[in-house]
């Protein structure tokens, strides 16, 4: 993750990990916050899938990304479409709008996260080999190399 927008969208995430957590803690509790959960059983669910694609949105790994793609528009997609329809039906209150607003929130993070890792091309260029790795990108092991060629000064006659 060297880019700036691939942090950026890590701390979005996170961060609207840490809201959704927030707001199921204070539903459990039963004090309101700004949206309640739709379902608490998928929001749990939901919130231990996220933050294991979250880790691995770091790692630059496809599949989590994907994962999180689907998990948060099966999720949030169905809460998208049913807070615009209330919306163009006439039923617009403060809560609807509101629901619309993190629903959008809870569909543009993953999609953002899903073009960020597919269009990284330090990822597909450079990809990581553990079997050679540990010879060319190790430092510690050229210096003791250069250390011990510095010691070993030979005469020859």
């Amino acid at each position: 993750m060297k880019n700036l927008s691939s942090w950026l969208i890590a701390m979005f995430a996170f961060m609207f990990w840490a809201f959704r957590v927030v707001a199921a803690v204070m539903y459990t509790i039963g004090k309101d916050f700004i949206l309640p959960p739709m379902d608490m059983t998928m929001e749990i669910a939901l919130l231990f899938i996220t933050f294991i694609c979250i880790c691995f949105i770091a790692k630059r790994k496809l599949l989590p990304v994907i994962i999180y793609l689907i998990a948060h528009g099966l999720y949030y997609g169905i809460f998208l479409y049913q807070s615009i329809m209330a919306v163009v039906n006439g039923a617009g209150s403060l809560n609807n709008y509101i629901g619309l607003l993190v629903a959008l929130i809870g569909v543009a993070i993953p999609v953002a996260a899903f073009f960020d890792v597919l269009l990284d091309k330090n990822r597909t260029a450079h990809p990581t080999d553990k079997k050679t790795d540990w010879f060319y990108k190790n430092e510690q092991y050229d210096r003791k190399m250069d250390e011990r060629a510095d010691r070993n000064q030979y005469r020859t006659m």
